[in-house]
């Protein structure tokens, strides 16, 4: 190699050794990184103020400006985390991204305001949002993968961020409806279990909000009675509807869905019959007498109207004639 060769290479290297900063539009920060700036305008957007740079993400965000704004915000939680300016300029890095249309991300953004400023001013404001963005997912929106490609709707994910909600305020303007909507969540994927759970969360928090109440006692009902209804009949979980409905009728008599829950019970009670009925017939095909009638006796307590209950008491007459029979002899 000759020596123009190596001077050339010598100039290179200490050119490429110079902390300069790249003209091209994509520029990395460490702690913030990349961000695309246009050539010629790297840095401006930049205060030494937490105020100043506030204001820029302010005024960014008021013209539609996400990027700019969301730069200039994170950039104030970053540099002056525990400034009074910090506050807002994390609830604009919320703003920002549920403006550019990530919705997971924003949640988790105001997540982060709600933890550190639970006295913040805006609060109710920021739940809301949360609300509305949950709200979203409830309807089937997709779940992003890397924040990037929808994948999935998922309900585990969505009541996870209605109990977020409640978590953060238990007691705000929107917690009611948000512990509820844990339990529609739950009732999509048919864990009608967690779903009766939520709802009676609900009415049991929210009691002194009659209408709350009353709508989550119903449908901790209709969700017992949809547990009660899948694979095999659930004979503990129809009680467990029974006992839901009838303090509903009791503590909401007035209540237009009270006739609802009546003839529901009716129905269960019914059900509940045919259930012990045919666990009588099973005791009976293997000569099981005294577990028959044990069961045949259950038809009558639980629903002495239903067409079950001419034929148990029957065949109650009948066993006790052959249970008579063969201790005689």
């Amino acid at each position: 190699m000759n020596c123009r060769s190596i001077r050339l290479l010598l100039v290179v290297v200490c050119l490429l050794a110079l902390p300069s900063r790249s003209p091209a539009p994509l520029i990395y920060r460490p702690g913030e990184g990349w961000s695309y700036e246009p050539v010629g305008g790297e840095g401006k957007w930049q205060r030494p103020r937490a105020k100043d740079q506030l204001e820029v993400a302010q005024t960014a965000f008021d013209q539609h400006n996400f990027n700019l704004a969301l730069k200039a915000a994170r950039r104030v939680v970053k540099v002056w985390p525990l400034s009074d300016y910090a506050p807002q300029a994390q609830y604009l890095v919320g703003r920002c991204y549920e403006a550019k249309g990530k919705d997971e991300k924003a949640f988790a953004e105001y997540q982060k305001v709600l933890e550190k400023q639970p006295k913040i001013a805006n609060f109710q404001e920021i739940l809301q949002r949360q609300y509305e963005i949950a709200n979203k997912y409830l309807a089937g929106k997709w779940f992003k993968l890397w924040g990037v490609i929808p994948i999935f709707s998922s309900m585990d994910k969505t009541a996870a961020m209605y109990e977020k909600i409640v978590r953060t305020g238990p007691y705000s303007e929107v917690a009611p409806q948000a512990q509820m909507k844990i339990g529609a969540a739950r009732e999509k994927q048919s864990n009608y279990a967690l779903a009766a759970k939520a709802y009676e969360t609900a009415a049991d928090r929210y009691h002194d909000r009659p209408q709350i109440a009353s709508d989550a006692l119903f449908k901790e009902g209709v969700a017992f009675k949809k547990q009660a209804q899948t694979a095999e009949y659930d004979q503990s979980t129809a009680g467990q509807a029974i006992a839901t409905f009838t303090d509903f009728m009791t503590l909401y008599p007035n209540d237009p869905r009270a006739t609802q829950a009546q003839n529901t019970i009716g129905a269960l009670k019914g059900e509940q019959a045919r259930g012990s009925f045919q666990i009588a017939k099973f005791y009976e095909r293997y000569r099981r007498w005294n577990g028959a009638l044990v069961y045949y006796n259950e038809v009558l307590v639980l629903d002495p109207n239903s067409q079950y209950a001419t034929q148990a008491r029957q065949r109650i007459d009948e066993l006790k004639k052959r249970i008579t029979q063969t201790a005689s002899k």
